[in-house]
């Protein structure tokens, strides 16, 4: 980091305050200016003090995060990054949704020395939001939450739809940012239609059946954390599980679902490129893929693979995304066919598959 990033730690325990500040002040450039033990006085400190990054606990007594949240956006906007515990997975979401950019899951919701486990992640997130361009997240599109009263999952599943030419299969990727991004792209969907989604989201271990579970409440389609063996069918969405690789294999007429284990070494799981790879020897041009915000460059190599195979490539544009890492490395690959704004990227996506 060229600049000094000054960040407010707000916890109600003082271990974790202790031990956060500890593994912040292990990064360089970074200062831990305060800390706060609630939200009202986090509230104070962020007005007073103006830090670069807030990192946020999200149950505490008096004011709690998502409080603590709507009143910073409104009147301070600031990235932060929530450290929750698994236990919270829905509660996440909920912050993500208020404006938080990242999270990091705690190893246990107690009070723990494992605490420190969460170093590299951290440190890994704050090199990656400390300069959010926090009008991005402020004025993107607010995901429809309104699902067609005759769009449900259950109608869908009933219905059969005859063997389509074109796009019949949608993969996604995404990272920082990409929560909120995938349900603006989803709750767009008004009406099901015949097309199989699966998505890639970094994500810990733990919290994708929660995200799978919330998106499902408002998507037109049927959507579930994958398990191998899970048929992709149209008119379904498999949300790749946190910490594994999803991979397609042929099981005579039908393609099914394969969960495995991250290659050695893979930095950022689920890997959007071993999705992308397996998607584009499966489904070739009647495959489209979508690369969101995201930092770094997961993804670039799925593209070319994908590509190579026939498959049509889109990617978010800088205007949108909260980090532009992963769209502008895969646009650097000279295989996109089209960058998309997030707002109209759904509409882009439908165009198309033919809706």
């Amino acid at each position: 980091m060229n600049t000094l990033v000054r960040v407010l730690v707000v916890d109600d325990s003082a271990y974790n305050r202790r031990t956060i500040t500890k593994i912040l002040e292990d990064i360089p450039g970074v200062e831990v200016v305060s800390y706060a033990c609630n939200g009202e006085e986090g509230l104070r400190k962020v007005f007073d003090l103006k830090p670069d990054l807030i990192t946020l606990d999200l149950e505490m007594p008096r004011m709690d995060g998502f409080a603590f949240l709507r009143i910073v956006m409104q009147n301070q906007p600031t990235p932060v990054i929530v450290v929750s515990a698994r236990s919270e997975d829905e509660n996440v979401f909920k912050a993500l949704e208020l404006g938080a950019v990242e999270f990091v899951a705690k190893p246990t919701p107690k009070v723990s020395p494992e605490l420190i486990n969460i170093r590299e992640d951290l440190h890994r997130k704050v090199r990656e939001i400390a300069r959010t361009d926090m009008n991005k997240i402020l004025k993107r599109p607010v995901a429809d939450l309104q699902r067609s009263k005759n769009a449900t999952p259950s109608a869908l599943r009933k219905k059969t739809y005859a063997q389509r030419d074109g796009i019949t299969q949608v993969v996604i990727g995404a990272s920082t940012g990409g929560p909120p991004a995938l349900q603006t792209i989803l709750s767009g969907i008004k009406e099901p239609i015949p097309v199989g989604f699966a998505i890639a989201q970094h994500m810990p271990p733990g919290f994708t059946k929660a995200f799978a579970d919330r998106l499902n409440n408002f998507c037109a389609l049927e959507i579930k954390e994958a398990q191998t063996g899970d048929i992709m069918a149209p008119g379904r969405v498999l949300l790749a599980p946190g910490g594994k690789n999803l991979r397609f294999q042929r099981d005579g007429d039908q393609i099914v679902a394969h969960v495995v284990e991250p290659d050695a070494g893979q930095r950022y799981v689920p890997g959007v490129d071993a999705l992308f790879e397996s998607a584009g020897k499966m489904f070739g041009k009647n495959l489209l893929a979508v690369v969101l915000t995201g930092m770094g460059n997961d993804g670039a190599r799925g593209v070319i693979a994908a590509k190579n195979q026939g498959a049509q490539v889109l990617a978010e544009a800088e205007e949108s995304s909260v980090v532009f890492g992963m769209p502008k490395e895969a646009i650097a690959t000279g295989m996109v066919d089209k960058i998309v704004p997030l707002p109209k990227l759904c509409t882009e996506i439908l165009r198309r598959c033919g809706y």
